[in-house]
């Protein structure tokens, strides 16, 4: 295989683009930037990769980004380095300029658009309701899309048709390094503790567009409290500070038998080792056409109970129907009834997921090394 210059006998340098702004950054901010730091890890892996670096398409100095930079398994490059040492780039948490992307190819590199998130979705609310854009149709010519199988109903189609290019499913990407190296850091298990008879709660849906928010799931542990009043301690609804000023949702929450008991609190956006094993037991969640995300493995992971919608997560957890609150509350009330006696055989199946969404898993360096090859055929 050959690329933009056939460097190392044929193997190929590859770059994931990176957004380091100035000022304060963290990695536990978003799924993206977790996201580089995951397929950079695969990428090491692959026979046909020579070597990988993250090309930092924001206005930060990596020299001075403190942590957010810390557990990059690859060193940062700017643009200009990119475009003299790479062969394909895969843009995936900042967007490249057209000029530049021109420029590349007519070098003979490759680009790959890679998107992680629900565009389609977010695309349309920011246009309706006049919000700063998402993913923009910039004019940079791409030679693949990558997308995931939780967006393959929703945005295949859809990056096809705006950016251009034929659209390729790959697989998500985890693992617990990261969520590892925070417990090593501040001296902490991430891991749930049986043996309390009552729960704390916990809601952490990012509340900033309709795929990702906490209506579903307060009604849904409202409903449970209306069930069985004495087994909910207390329901915090985090990422929710902004939301408070809202009438409708004040009416909302007000609704909630929950709220009116004083037993919910809304609460600011942590990272979730800050809040699982902390301050809840469980984990309560809900999306729309978003079915692939961190938050669930990351409470699969330490063993939490996770009460989910979510078709894609090969069985684990408690799942709930689509939109329907009673069979939340249904899957809320099993969790409490059965998870501590089935904690062993919980953590097992667990794990046993999530080993097939780990970057060094052959499968997984398999499906992008072809991937890769395939931009050159």
């Amino acid at each position: 295989m050959t690329g933009a210059k056939g460097r190392r006998g044929g193997l190929l340098e590859v770059g994931i683009t990176l957004y380091v702004r100035r000022g304060q950054q963290s990695i536990w901010e978003n799924g993206i930037f977790q996201n580089c730091f995951l397929l950079a890890t695969l990428l090491l892996c692959a026979p046909r990769v020579g070597s990988v670096r993250l090309v930092n398409g924001g206005d930060g100095d990596p020299t001075q980004s403190g942590d957010f930079l810390a557990a990059s398994p690859v060193p940062v490059i700017d643009l200009a380095t990119a475009l003299d040492e790479l062969d394909v780039v895969i843009e995936l948490s900042a967007q490249l300029d057209p000029t530049w992307a021109q420029a590349f190819r007519e070098k003979g590199g490759r680009i790959v658009a890679m998107h992680v998130a629900n565009d389609y979705v977010i695309d349309i609310e920011r246009m309706i309701y006049g919000l700063p854009p998402g993913m923009r149709a910039s004019g940079v010519v791409y030679d693949s899309v990558w997308t995931l199988p939780a967006f393959e109903a929703t945005c295949a189609s859809y990056y096809r048709h705006v950016l251009g290019a034929p659209v390729r499913t790959m697989g998500h990407l985890w693992s617990p390094a990261m969520l590892e190296h925070r417990a090593a850091e501040s001296g902490v298990a991430f891991e749930y503790t049986p043996g309390r008879t009552r729960w704390r709660l916990a809601v952490c849906e990012p509340n900033i567009c309709s795929v990702k928010t906490c209506h579903i799931p307060m009604l849904v542990c409202d409903l449970a409290h209306r069930q069985n009043p004495d087994f909910i301690v207390h329901l915090r609804v985090h990422n929710t500070l902004q939301m408070k000023a809202n009438p409708d949702f004040v009416v909302f929450a007000r609704s909630l038998d929950l709220v009116n008991h004083g037993i919910a609190t809304f609460e600011p956006r942590l990272p979730i080792a800050d809040i699982l094993g902390v301050s809840a037991d469980a984990l309560v969640s809900h999306h729309w056409e978003n079915a692939q995300n961190y938050l669930y493995y990351e409470a699969l992971w330490g063993g939490f109970p996770l009460i989910h919608n979510s078709s894609l997560l090969g069985g684990c957890g408690y799942r709930y129907h689509d939109f329907d609150c009673e069979d939340g509350a249904r899957a809320l009330r099993e969790a409490h009834a059965l998870h501590d006696a089935s904690l062993a055989g919980y953590r097992r199946e667990a794990r046993a997921f999530l080993d097939t969404l780990h970057p060094a898993n052959p499968d997984n360096v398999r499906q992008y090394e072809a991937a890769l090859e395939a931009l050159f055929a």
